[in-house]
């Protein structure tokens, strides 16, 4: 089964007043392999609001989960 996600984190520190906030869209599969749930995905994701110095401008998000069965 493929599906497209979004997971983009918005980081905020209060302290130092300092932010940013990206917007992502990607994509993933995930499959049985006997008794296994693999789940493979990538997601791009683009700062569209920051405040401080050496924030990222645009990040990838990328995993695999592995859900072993008994």
């Amino acid at each position: 089964m493929a599906a497209t996600r979004s997971t983009a984190t918005w980081t905020f520190d209060l302290q130092k007043n300092n932010y940013y906030i990206p917007i992502g869209l990607g994509a993933g599969k995930a499959w049985r392999v006997g008794k296994n749930i693999f789940n493979l995905f990538a997601e791009p994701q683009w700062t569209v609001a920051h405040k401080g110095e050496g924030l990222p401008q645009f990040t990838v998000f990328a995993g695999l989960n592995i859900t072993f069965g008994n």
